[in-house]
């Protein structure tokens, strides 16, 4: 099973470990672009402050994430498990896991980015800014530039098992499942069940705990077909909608009554 996240807004701090070191990050393929999206980045930051928060979209508060960027290659690294933080990793509490929900989480989810690409929580990254949105002068927009590599890249990291997407459509635009992939492939949304609508707070609450949920009890789904099958053994009302056609994903909703 590949779980695709979103990265959290907010970040914790790199702390004083030892730097970055590209080379070691999963999913080598990926390595030249990373590396075009840094120099750019660290370039941008550290030149023109306000032409850098303009690009990075980012308010006169935020003026320290753009020193920050610019110090992406000496500044300490953690995991990115620790890195990132928010409503989706708050429910999903890596560190409280045992450990053998641990090492699933290691083999299994795969944490989206403007700047890597992608990154097992494992990988140790700095803290940085750089939404998938973020259009650079040099490269332009993220999403497109993340669009070939990820290509050639993605399926192999999906082997043969399920893709469980809980990304956010920013992140999304990056890598789409094609062909056999895609048939293994189930979207999730979490509705409020009843407005049936999409809430951004319990929807990434709701999607943490999910994945917490299927880490903890050890399952492993083959398809989404499964994957139904389980959350539902796990308490989770789902909805679930087959493709219509041949290299089409899965569409599931997860249906809360309560907010929180």
């Amino acid at each position: 099973m590949l779980v695709l996240l979103p990265p959290s807004e907010g970040k914790a701090s790199s702390g004083r470990g030892a730097p970055l070191k590209p080379e070691s990050l999963s999913l080598p393929g990926l390595a030249d672009a990373r590396e075009a999206v840094l120099t750019e980045l660290v370039e941008l930051c550290a030149g023109d402050e306000d032409k850098a928060r303009e690009v990075l979209g980012l308010s006169e508060g935020l003026r320290g994430e753009v020193a920050k960027n610019a110090e992406l290659r000496t500044a300490g690294a953690r995991p990115a498990g620790e890195i990132y933080t928010g409503v989706l990793y708050d429910a999903l509490g890596l560190a409280s896991l045992d450990t053998a929900a641990k090492k699933r989480a290691a083999r299994s989810l795969l944490v989206f980015s403007g700047l890597w690409g992608a990154v097992r929580v494992t990988d140790r990254i700095p803290s940085y800014r750089c939404s998938m949105g973020v259009k650079l002068p040099g490269l332009g927009a993220l999403g497109a530039h993340w669009r070939t590599p990820m290509a050639s890249v993605l399926p192999e990291a999906a082997g043969d098992g399920l893709v469980l997407d809980l990304r956010s459509a920013a992140y999304a635009a990056a890598w789409k499942p094609k062909g056999e992939v895609a048939g293994r492939t189930a979207s999730v949304r979490v509705l409020y069940a009843p407005t049936r609508k999409v809430v951004s707070h319990f929807n990434k609450a709701t999607k943490g705990r999910i994945v917490r949920s299927l880490l903890s009890a050890g399952a492993d789904p083959k398809g989404p077909a499964e994957l139904v099958t389980a959350l539902r053994d796990l308490g989770y009302v789902v909805e679930a909608e087959a493709p219509d056609k041949a290299g089409r994903a899965w569409a599931l909703d997860v249906l809360v009554d309560e907010v929180h």
